[in-house]
């Protein structure tokens, strides 16, 4: 079973028509280790990176707090966590990682990931968060993304710290604050409701308004605020105060 998600989650995509031009500008080689309980999807993983021009794989473990005892040892950049989502285990392994002296650029390599795991991850110091069903040409992307100091969020890929460090996490019982960036009281409400992890269909019933109604008025306050997606729209509300 393991086998055939592997296949399906990093041989797709045609990893090795992946253009380098500008991981080749910022160094040779990028050094990474993985950390995993996966076994089977840690060895895919390191096969298919050690095969990519560029990448060494220069340790692995099935613990991502004990493998960051290797950075003592020997130089490091990347640190790939597998993970099936932000749990206890990979939030230590964050914490931990700020302390360390080689200030590892971590990337969480998840079966899944909310809005509010995502903002939590990248508060805790994560560079980048990649989905195990992306592509491997998405994984390649994200790898070199995070080597030239930018971070990489899933749905949108490359993004600017300005968004993504250190956003406040929202406070329990959200409510909405005055209105920014020419929103409209319905997108005031609508934006809450979605950044509080509501889906179109409970936003709907909630303001007793439809589903297709729901999806425009996110279409616009999408516009308005110059996000593309919800994730975005998460990270941008938080960091901005539109909500509490």
């Amino acid at each position: 079973m393991h086998r055939t998600r592997r296949s399906r989650c990093f041989v797709q995509g045609g990893g090795r028509n992946f253009s380098r031009a500008n991981m080749s500008k910022a160094r040779t080689e990028v050094r990474i280790l993985l950390a995993g309980n996966n076994g089977l999807f840690r060895e895919g993983l390191r096969t298919l990176l050690d095969e990519q021009p560029g990448f060494s794989v220069v340790g692995e473990s099935l613990d991502g707090k004990d493998i960051l005892r290797l950075t003592g040892t020997t130089r490091t950049d990347i640190l790939i966590l597998e993970t099936e989502s932000l749990d206890s285990s990979s939030i230590d392994v964050l914490r931990a990682a700020q302390t360390s002296e080689q200030k590892l650029k971590i990337i969480l390599l998840v079966a899944d990931i909310n809005n509010e795991q995502a903002s939590e991850a990248f508060n805790l110091g994560a560079r980048g968060i990649i989905l195990k069903e992306s592509a491997a040409v998405s994984l390649f992307n994200c790898i070199s993304t995070v080597m030239e100091g930018y971070f990489w969020i899933p749905g949108k890929g490359k993004s600017d710290s300005s968004v993504l460090q250190k956003n406040p996490r929202p406070a329990p019982g959200i409510k909405i604050l005055p209105a920014k960036f020419g929103l409209t009281k319905r997108e005031m409400q609508i934006l809450v409701l979605a950044v509080a992890g509501k889906t179109n269909r409970e936003i709907a019933k909630r303001i007793s308004i439809s589903e297709q109604t729901v999806k425009q008025h996110l279409t616009n306050i999408f516009d308005k605020v110059g996000v593309y997606n919800r994730l975005e729209l998460a990270l941008f509300a938080m960091n901005q105060n539109l909500v509490a």
